[in-house]
């Protein structure tokens, strides 16, 4: 059986690209179309890979700026001629679904959400672009045409796998189509849990980590850590184009301090080593929180998303209700207070079990399973 990945593009690093290492470990034969990528991403994790690119790969400023291609990356994606397979997965949050495949081959969609900037985040999309408004007004109209496209090139689609609860109300919502759930793998046996109990009150920090775009909301936990004081220390990691915001938005503020990326045996450590990790943003799953879960420690969320099926209240984590600082600030006062007073034990033991539900062994049974359903055997 002869199969492809297709993927919309390699110019970052997330949750996605996570789930196509996986997908290439199970299928190691298979070519990666891809709209285009990043040298070093590639180098990083899909090294000695045949991967197929886009003509987006080489034009003027096609893998810096290419954004400025968004009009003809459905172009760009049904020229990749996929006649010779037999089986197509497409991993996907935009344009990669949108592939033509012919009547004998199997196009299966692991999709991460219908595409935000054209759905369920369209408006806060346009009012987060820098320019005037009528320029804005003239990349609505190319998004409603984009729109149409996507809902068409969902309907190419023969099976959809939704990443979350969450993420299957909006392909159902969006395109009208069913999907199954199959959570995203994480490599859980990565993940330690430490002994906490020789920490002092001056070690003591909280956790966030994520991509830094305004969407995350990372800004609204700055603005609590500075109301919270020298007491409560925040450690963020991560990169992005919201960073140099939030560095004026924390200011001199010493209780918060910016690791910028990290590698994973850092990342590993800080999550064991954290009092809590912040989750302040509603995902589509959510994979940092399910990562500090496997540590053994608790996640405070914002109870909307991904995080409401991976986090059990009063077990695994805690929810606050309103994406504001004053939210998180009584929320972090209690967790604290709970803590020091002794009336709340978090079990880490029982935290990481939770997390290995999500395990990467996990997830390629069950899509090995749903595969073999379709009458496809990988």
């Amino acid at each position: 059986m002869k199969v492809a990945l297709i993927h919309d593009h390699l110019a970052q690093d997330g949750g996605a690209e996570k789930v196509l290492k996986v997908l290439a470990d199970m299928f190691k034969e298979a070519p990666i179309y891809t709209l285009l990528y990043e040298k070093k991403n590639v180098d990083k994790n899909f090294a000695g890979r045949h991967i197929e690119t886009s003509i987006i790969q080489r034009l003027p400023g096609g893998i810096r700026h290419y954004k400025w291609y968004l009009y003809f990356m459905p172009m760009a994606v049904e020229f990749f001629d996929l006649r010779p397979y037999d089986l197509v997965i497409s991993d996907a949050s935009a344009f990669a679904k949108g592939v033509l495949t012919t009547p004998e081959t199997l196009h299966i969609c692991y999709c991460h959400t219908p595409t935000r900037y054209l759905w369920s985040d369209a408006h806060q999309y346009l009012n987060e672009l820098k320019y005037n408004k009528w320029l804005k007004k003239l990349i609505s109209l190319t998004l409603g045409r984009l729109r149409l496209w996507d809902f068409a090139a969902a309907q190419r689609v023969d099976h959809f796998i939704a990443n979350s609860a969450t993420v299957q109300a909006r392909i159902h919502k969006y395109y009208r189509r069913d999907s199954v759930i199959i959570y995203p793998p994480v490599e859980t046996n990565r993940f330690k849990i430490a002994d906490l109990s020789q920490q002092s009150r001056q070690e003591r920090y909280f956790l966030l980590g994520c991509r830094l775009a305004p969407y995350k909301r990372v800004d609204i936990v700055v603005q609590a850590f500075k109301v919270l004081g020298p007491d409560f220390r925040l450690k963020i990691f991560g990169d992005g184009l919201d960073l140099p915001r939030l560095r004026r938005l924390a200011g001199d503020a010493v209780n918060i301090e910016f690791l910028g990326r990290v590698s994973e045996e850092k990342k590993a450590d800080l999550y064991a080593h954290a009092l809590a990790f912040i989750n302040p943003q509603e995902e589509d799953f959510g994979i940092t929180a399910v990562e500090a879960m496997a540590a053994g420690r608790p996640v405070l969320a914002y109870r909307r998303g991904g995080a409401t099926e991976t986090v059990i209240e009063n077990k695994t984590g805690l929810f606050f209700e309103e994406q504001s600082p004053i939210a998180i600030v009584t929320l972090l006062r209690r967790f604290l207070v709970e803590i020091d007073n002794g009336s709340k034990i978090w079990d880490s033991h029982f935290i990481k079990e939770h997390a290995e539900q999500y395990s990467v062994e996990n997830f390629k049974n069950q899509l090995e399973a749903f595969i073999k359903s379709k009458q496809i055997r990988p």
